[in-house]
């Protein structure tokens, strides 16, 4: 596994398990599998409704000896629907059957999104979450949190793939050394970007997938990367990183694909959605 280091000195593994999407019930084997085979870095969601299951699977690693909790760097994100509830962080703490995770996000910019962040400071100063971050978030609303924020984020998560760096965001986090976290490594499996000719090209010399050169691009790039897998083959193959490098010829090239596409466009529209949809666990 390689690291990078967050602003407060924790160290984050640059790999790690995605649960998006990630069915409930596949969830707590998905997380063992992962386990299994060396990750160390789960993430999940409270709008992901697997946080109960994520921690079935931790503990299930941990019964079994292949890791303990001081080894896993656990993320989630609270939901604008409970940014206002006193209780959001310990009910969530309880469904992951943790005392404490490693990063506590905000999900997105939307509803009162600063009252959500004071929760994650208490979080921080209550020894109930080693760093905080912020998710999806971007111009003005970015720029509002950062002015109100008493502990700046150590993490932002955004879309990342080679079609989708958000050079703007992190051009404004740079002085804070915030580090980026990024979903749909894998262009949400996108055919044309897995076939794309300068991919398939360093694959070929490597002897790797297209999958692999683009997860080992993003290590490369000192983003922490969080592909999603329910299937054991690809949770093992996603893992196999460690033995390749990428030429910085290759990196070179790789760049000039970035600004192609993205799959998510963020709006205050689609934003102000999420303040209005409750979750099933929400009273």
């Amino acid at each position: 596994m390689e690291y990078t280091e967050l602003s407060n000195g924790v160290k984050v593994p640059l790999l790690g398990l995605g649960t998006f999407m990630v069915a409930p019930e596949v969830t707590a084997q998905a997380v063992y599998t992962a386990l299994k085979n060396g990750y160390r870095l789960i993430d999940t969601a409270n709008a992901y409704l697997n946080e109960k299951a994520v921690g079935e699977g931790l503990q299930r690693a941990y019964a079994e000896g292949i890791c303990r909790r001081e080894d896993v760097f656990l993320s989630t994100k609270l939901w604008p629907t409970v940014y206002n509830s006193p209780t959001a962080v310990e009910d969530t703490l309880k469904r992951l059957g943790t005392t404490y995770v490693d990063l506590l996000f905000i999900h997105q910019p939307a509803g009162d999104f600063l009252a959500g962040y004071r929760q994650l400071e208490r979080a921080y100063q209550e020894g109930k979450a080693r760093s905080l971050g912020i998710s999806n978030f971007h111009g003005e609303k970015l720029t509002r949190l950062l002015e109100a924020a008493a502990v700046k984020p150590q993490v932002v998560q955004l879309e990342t793939h080679p079609y989708r760096i958000r050079q703007d965001v992190l051009d404004v986090l740079a002085p804070l050394g915030t580090k980026l976290m990024g979903w749909y490594p894998l262009g949400h499996g996108d055919p044309e970007l897995l076939q794309e000719p300068v991919i398939t090209a360093i694959a070929d010399r490597v002897h790797k997938s297209a999958a692999q050169v683009i997860l080992r691009w993003a290590v490369q790039k000192g983003f922490i990367t969080i592909p999603g897998s329910k299937n054991p083959d690809h949770i093992r193959d996603n893992f196999a990183l460690f033995d390749f490098a990428l030429t910085p010829e290759e990196l070179e090239a790789m760049a000039a694909l970035n600004g192609k596409k993205s799959y998510y466009e963020p709006d205050n529209a689609t934003e102000e959605k999420c303040a209005q949809m409750h979750l099933p666990f929400e009273r």
